[in-house]
Parts: C-alpha cells; structure tokens; sequence
C-alpha cells in the first residue's frame, strides 16, 4: 500500500483543526509546526486504521448495491415456458 497523503487544502484544513482543538479542548494555543507534527504522526500511526474501515465500508455498500442490482436482474427477466 502507498503512503496516505492529503493533499495541499486538506493538509491545511487538518491543521487548523488541530491547532483550533487544542485551543479549544486544551486551553493551548499551538503552533503550525507542533499541528503539523501531529498531523505527521498521526497519519503514519493510525491512518491506517481509518483507511481500512473506509475500505471495510465501502465494501458493504458494494455488496448491498450488487444485491439490490441482482434483485432487478431478477424482476425483469422473462419467463420461459416449454
């Protein structure tokens, strides 16, 4: 698997949600570095784990859209007679 990445806006989008959290949560007031860090680490560390409940997830609605399609597939087939 390749490295998570987000890209540009994202990443800033992040930080500043880092940087507001901790201002508000933890009454700290951090900087782009220390939020950038974090974002850093917590993406190398845990990303993961979100990435594959995504997949996990996303496999699930797969598997119901195929069945709901499979169910169409049956209502208009034609019947057969012999």
């Amino acid at each position: 698997m390749s490295e998570l990445k987000l890209d540009s806006q994202q990443k800033k989008d992040a930080i500043e949600k880092i940087k507001r959290y901790f201002l508000h949560n933890l009454d700290q007031d951090i900087g782009q570095f220390d939020a950038e860090f974090l974002l850093d680490f917590f993406s190398s560390e845990i990303g993961s784990f979100f990435y594959n409940k995504g997949l996990q997830d996303a496999g699930v609605l797969v598997s119901e859209k195929l069945e709901d399609l499979q169910h169409a597939l049956y209502e208009v087939e034609k019947p057969v007679s012999f």
